[in-house]
């Protein structure tokens, strides 16, 4: 990182923090209607948003740098927040959330079982495929309450990935560098599995006009993005998808 290093992350999520507060919440009176196919999408990603983020706040404190630790305290809260307005949106429409999902919880396990570099590795996989996933949520249906909670939730994903390619960089540096692209095309295979979960039910993904290949396809051409950043750190630079 710069001389700054991670408190420019810091004050950036408070400002998105302070903007979020002024803008306030979406019209949830207006209701959402979907079909149940999306609907299940919804439901499964809002399991996945939720969680308290205990164990990667405690690897991030325990790394030793205050503002990094800082930084990832509010990312949880934003995390949290995208739980709270898919939980809206799901009451919108008058649906449920889940109380859980097996490839959720298959994935807190993964996640936790080495230290901060599994843990964000792991993680990164959850936020590229978040990112196609809610651009096909903003972009693949009339229904306006819908498109906004999409919206919102993309913008604030757009940032996380180039945040955590940021202390991948960081912690990838301490790897020989003849292992680090490898690490990362390992990175790539567990991300290609993920994906295949999610198209597996692609009929949610039909109806927001995106193909099982296609989708696929975008995730692993965001994957290579990622590589890159995480290599090459241009947070600036980034771009994930219109």
């Amino acid at each position: 990182m710069a001389a700054e290093g991670f408190a420019k992350w810091t004050r950036r999520f408070e400002d998105e923090r302070e903007r979020r507060g002024a803008q306030g919440d979406p019209e949830w009176e207006r209701g959402a209607v979907l079909h149940r196919a999306v609907w299940a999408g919804i439901q499964r990603f809002q399991v996945g948003e939720d969680g308290d983020g205990a164990n990667l706040v405690a690897k991030a404190e325990a790394a030793g740098d205050a503002d990094y630790a800082r930084a990832v305290r509010l990312f949880v809260a934003e995390e949290q927040n995208h739980a709270r307005l898919l939980a809206r949106l799901l009451a919108a429409g008058g649906r449920p959330t889940l109380s859980g999902h097996w490839s959720d919880t298959a994935f807190v396990r993964l996640r936790r079982l080495l230290g901060l570099r599994t843990e964000l590795l792991v993680l990164m996989v959850a936020e590229v495929v978040a990112l196609r996933y809610y651009r096909a949520l903003r972009d693949g249906t009339d229904d306006a309450l819908t498109t906004e909670v999409a919206g919102r939730i993309l913008a604030d994903e757009r940032r996380h990935v180039p945040f955590h390619c940021a202390r991948l960089h960081d912690s990838l540096a301490g790897l020989p560098a003849v292992t680090r692209r490898p690490v990362l095309t390992l990175w790539r295979l567990l991300l290609l599995a993920a994906t295949l979960v999610v198209v597996d039910h692609g009929a949610g993904l039909r109806r927001l006009g995106v193909g099982r290949r296609r989708f696929a396809a975008d995730v692993m051409t965001s994957s290579a993005e990622v590589v890159e950043a995480v290599l090459t750190p241009r947070p600036d630079a980034w771009t994930g998808g219109a």
